[in-house]
């Protein structure tokens, strides 16, 4: 799963308001923030494998670093006090979202990964497969994306057009992940998915910015 972990993030604004989106975009894809650098490191592998599944060509085949039950929860665990730590005199609560928001990603990759994802260490892989419903996965993707971002829009947020418009663009980038041709190597695979997390960030950072007032001009 890729954009559909967005829709975590703009549903988790819609609880959690204090916390910044560009923020809850980088926790909901901690886990594989993570994993990019550690594929580069050459700490976890990947090989690609076309046809591996019907719209995934990724062969996840050792992650257990990130992607594994255990350590999805650590991740999780970290985030929330990391985010303790930093916004001390904010409610707990908010913290409480920011860890839920990275282990969702666990979640939702459980519904779509083969089995690659392991519980522990390197042992007793799960995965539910839907990447090999490629039409089924895709919507999936739609529907989580925007429907967080409906629920995003009903705390009265700003620059909604171009917000929509920026969810397109993601959806445009998920569509050639899926029906586009392979990556050239594990290697790009890894850099490619960390920049466009930077870049996304980035992005709804400045979407989020409160627009001046006309008014007071």
């Amino acid at each position: 799963m890729f954009v559909g972990h967005y829709g975590v993030s703009f549903a988790a604004k819609r609880v959690a308001p204090t916390v910044p989106l560009w923020l809850l975009f980088i926790a909901v894809q901690l886990l594989d923030v993570a994993w990019a650098p550690f594929v580069l490191l050459g700490i976890e592998k990947v090989r690609i494998v076309p046809g591996i599944t019907a719209s995934n060509p990724l062969d996840l085949y050792y992650m257990p670093y990130t992607h594994s039950l255990v350590a999805a929860l650590l991740w999780s665990a970290a985030a929330f006090f990391g985010y303790r730590f930093m916004r001390s005199a904010w409610p707990k609560a908010a913290a409480r979202i920011v860890g839920f928001a990275v282990f969702s990603h666990w979640v939702l990759d459980l519904i779509v990964h083969r089995p690659d994802l392991s519980l522990y260490d390197d042992t007793i892989k799960v995965g539910l497969g839907l990447w090999n419903l490629p039409a089924l996965a895709f919507g999936l993707e739609i529907l989580l994306l925007f429907g967080g971002m409906w629920l995003y829009f009903q705390t009265g947020a700003q620059r909604r057009l171009a917000t929509v418009a920026f969810g397109l663009v993601m959806l445009a980038v998920q569509a050639y992940v899926f029906f586009g041709p392979p990556p050239p190597s594990d290697k790009a695979a890894a850099a490619t998915a960390l920049a466009g997390y930077v870049v996304f960030a980035g992005i709804i950072r400045f979407l989020e910015r409160p627009q001046p007032d006309a008014r007071a001009a």
